[in-house]
């Protein structure tokens, strides 16, 4: 009998179970960021201070409280250009952003002003939910039933009950959470699509039945 033939240490049954929540986000992260060369240290400070102060005057002209903004630390490198010769462009002063809106329908508006204001790199935005807990709560329980659904079957086929639960594992939610487009699932958006769709909320879950002669 070969090792794929044969179980060392019989127990029971094992399942793996996973489920998913579906839900509309209600709140959005912008991420981005403004950069300044100019030829002195200094130069590039003050030029990228100055495009702060204008994207969170934006920001405040739409109603956006300072504690939904985030800014890392002002970061300075010098810049250079490579050819035939090395030749010194500047020093880069650049600061970013996190900005998180909670009325969707301003979002393509905030963007657009943000960028008018200054901002030079729009690196992400993100959609979530702030129910993700209770959320992750309906699909752990999901990802219960589906397992016990699964190891029920199992049992029935092999002329056996399920005894009780002795064993419990959680998956990593991350690892099963996913978020997905609507555009991209569905393909009514192009490309750069700012629509929202759908935010996806996983749960996976390993049980362990015992077995009782049927």
């Amino acid at each position: 009998m070969t090792g794929t033939q044969s179980i060392g240490s019989p127990w029971g049954v094992s399942v793996f179970g996973a489920a998913s929540v579906d839900a509309a986000p209600d709140l959005a992260r912008l991420r981005v960021a403004i950069s300044q060369t100019k030829n002195k240290p200094g130069e590039a400070f003050a030029a990228t201070r100055s495009g702060v102060n204008r994207i969170r005057e934006v920001l405040r002209g739409h109603g956006i409280p300072e504690s939904a903004v985030s800014t890392s630390r002002l970061h300075l490198s010098s810049q250079w250009t490579y050819g035939t010769e090395r030749t010194f462009v500047g020093y880069e002063c650049t600061a970013s952003f996190v900005i998180e809106l909670r009325e969707l329908d301003g979002l393509e508006a905030v963007l657009v002003d943000v960028v008018d204001a200054g901002a030079n790199e729009v690196t992400g935005v993100e959609f979530d939910v702030r129910t993700k807990r209770d959320l992750r709560a309906r699909a752990r329980t999901a990802a219960v039933a589906a397992a016990r659904e699964k190891a029920t079957l199992y049992a029935e086929a092999a002329g056996v009950q399920l005894g009780p639960v002795i064993h419990i594992k959680d998956v990593d939610a991350e690892q099963t959470q996913s978020y997905r487009s609507h555009s991209s699932q569905h393909g009514d958006g192009g490309e750069g699509d700012l629509t929202p769709g759908r935010v996806t909320v996983s749960a996976g879950v390993v049980l362990g039945f015992s077995l009782v002669g049927g």
